[in-house]
């Protein structure tokens, strides 16, 4: 069992920056796949980030190629999104999630997941 809690959210301005985290709970945490996902008012959750068991591999949604960076210190049980250049369409509930894999899983296949931080850009 993996408890994760996410911080870092706030109001920014567009074209600001946040860093958001998210601390995980247990021993395991090195063994997990971790992404980010986000969901905005009257839309579905949407796949931002994810980042393997080593942090040697990522992957991005189009939109926040280039200025989002997702990141992972094991020691620490702690994973991160750099936000940079954000734009009041980035405006959602970000949710950390996790998953006991060596790889990056498929956007259904995440375990557990946060109960996530409010991100508000303001134009």
């Amino acid at each position: 069992q993996v408890q994760l809690v996410e911080s870092g959210g706030g109001l920014v301005q567009a074209g600001g920056s946040l860093r958001l985290s998210c601390a995980a709970s247990g021993r395991t945490f090195s063994s997990y796949a971790m992404g980010w996902f986000r969901q905005a008012p009257g839309k579905e959750r949407e796949f931002v980030a994810a980042i393997n068991w080593s942090g040697k591999s990522t992957d991005y949604v189009d939109s926040v190629k280039g200025r989002f960076t997702i990141s992972r210190n094991n020691a620490k049980n702690t994973v991160y999104l750099q936000m940079n250049s954000l734009k009041p369409e980035d405006t959602a509930v970000y949710y950390c999630a996790a998953r006991s894999s060596w790889s990056i899983p498929r956007v259904n296949e995440y375990d557990y997941w946060g109960q996530g931080t409010q991100v508000t850009v303001s134009s």
